[in-house]
C-alpha cells in the first residue's frame, strides 16, 4: 500500500462528486456518485438478494461507453426510485448519453434494506436523488449514518434488536505517480465487520443474555438449518461498495477493478456474500493515466476493508440501534 492520502474520501478522485439525501427522522437516504465527464464502469454482484437497474449498461458488451452517475440508496426495491432524481437532475444539466433526439443520462443504481430501521413507510424517492444530487461536491465526504447508509445496521443474526449501527465510509489512496484511487462503502451487513488490522470483531451480531459480540460465522456454521433457528428478519441487509480510479481503464478492466475490490469485502465482512446479502461492487474510471489494473485493484481492496472499517466506526444510533460509540460508553 503507497504511503498517500489514507484520510480522505472517494472525491479524491478527479471527476468524481458525490453528495448525501438524509432522512434522519425516517431512518432512511441516499448517496450519489456524479461523474459530471463521464466514467468507465463496470460491476460485480456478490450477494444473492440484490436490487438494482442498469447494471447491463456496464457489460463490456453494452453500446453505452460511459456512465453520468451511480445511485445509492436505502428503501429496498421502494428506493430505485431515487435514481429517477438523478436523472432528472443530470438531463436538466444535458449530461448523459446522446442518443440522437434525447441526451440520456446512465445512472446505475442499487440499494438496501433498511425498512426496519425506523419507519417502513417511508422510502427514498425522486427527490432524494435530486436533494443528494444538489449537495454533491469534490470535498470531503460527509461519512457515518448519513445518505444512504442512514439506516444501515451490521449483525442482524438473531434480529435488528440485537444489531449494531452502522453506516457509509469512504477512503482514498495516491500513488508516488499521481493514481489516485477511493472507494466507498455502505454496510449494512447480515453478520460481522472485522477490524481490518486486527481481524477481531469490530461490530456485529450481539448475544441476547450478554450483549457481546457473537461470530457469527461460526454460530451460522454450528446450526444444522440456519434459516430455521435465524431470526425472521434476517433478510434485511445488502453491502454497497463504489471503487474509482482515475487510472485509465476499459469497461472489461473496469469489470475486472471492480472484483479485486470485492476482495477487501470478504477479509472484513464475516460472513460475506451470503444469501441474504446482496453485495455489488460498481468500478469507475474517470481519467486517462496509464497504470496496470492489478495495481489499481490491489488498491481498492485495501480502501474498501478502510471505508467498511469508518462506516461502523463513525456511526451514529439516532436513538434507535446502538452505535459502537453507544456500546463503548457502557
Amino acid at each position: 500500500m503507497p504511503d498517500a492520502i489514507l484520510n480522505g474520501t472517494i472525491t479524491d478522485v478527479p471527476g468524481v462528486k458525490a453528495g448525501h439525501c438524509s432522512d434522519f427522522e425516517n431512518g432512511t437516504g441516499t448517496t450519489v456518485l456524479i461523474f459530471e465527464k463521464g466514467a468507465v464502469g463496470g460491476v460485480d454482484v456478490r450477494g444473492l438478494a440484490s436490487g438494482s437497474r442498469e447494471l447491463l449498461a456496464l457489460d463490456p458488451l453494452h453500446v453505452t461507453a460511459l456512465c453520468h452517475a451511480v445511485c445509492l440508496s436505502g428503501g429496498s426495491a421502494f428506493g430505485l426510485a431515487a435514481a429517477d432524481g438523478v436523472m432528472q437532475y443530470l438531463s436538466e444539466r444535458n449530461i448523459g448519453y446522446f442518443a440522437r433526439v434525447a441526451v440520456v443520462p446512465i445512472v446505475p443504481a442499487a440499494i438496501i434494506f433498511d425498512l426496519s430501521f425506523k419507519n417502513a413507510k417511508v422510502r427514498p424517492d425522486r427527490s432524494f436523488g435530486c436533494r443528494a444530487c444538489e449537495a454533491a461536491g469534490d470535498g470531503p465526504l460527509a461519512m457515518g449514518s448519513v445518505g444512504a447508509g442512514t439506516g444501515a445496521t451490521v449483525g442482524k443474526l438473531f434480529g435488528i434488536e440485537h444489531a449494531v449501527k452502522a453506516g457509509v465510509g469512504s477512503a482514498s489512496a495516491r500513488t508516488d505517480d499521481g493514481i489516485t484511487v477511493g472507494a466507498l462503502a455502505v454496510v449494512n451487513n447480515l453478520g460481522d465487520v472485522l477490524d481490518h488490522k486486527t481481524g477481531r470483531i469490530l461490530a456485529g451480531t450481539r448475544d441476547p443474555k450478554t450483549g457481546s459480540f457473537v461470530d457469527t460465522a461460526r454460530t451460522l456454521a454450528r446450526l444444522a438449518m440456519p434459516t430455521d433457528a435465524m431470526a425472521s428478519p434476517v433478510a434485511e441487509n445488502t453491502n454497497l461498495i463504489v471503487a474509482a480510479t482515475d487510472a485509465k481503464l476499459d469497461k472489461a478492466g473496469a469489470n475486472k477493478f471492480a472484483r479485486m475490490a470485492s476482495a477487501g469485502m470478504a477479509r472484513v465482512l464475516s460472513p460475506a456474500h451470503s444469501t441474504f446479502d446482496g453485495d455489488i461492487v460498481f468500478a469507475f474510471s474517470t481519467g486517462q493515466r496509464p497504470s496496470d489494473v492489478n495495481r489499481v485493484g490491489a488498491i481498492a481492496a485495501e480502501l474498501v476493508m478502510q471505508a467498511i472499517n469508518r462506516a461502523v466506526l463513525l456511526a451514529d444510533g439516532l436513538g434507535t440501534v446502538p452505535a459502537l460509540k453507544d456500546l463503548n460508553s457502557r
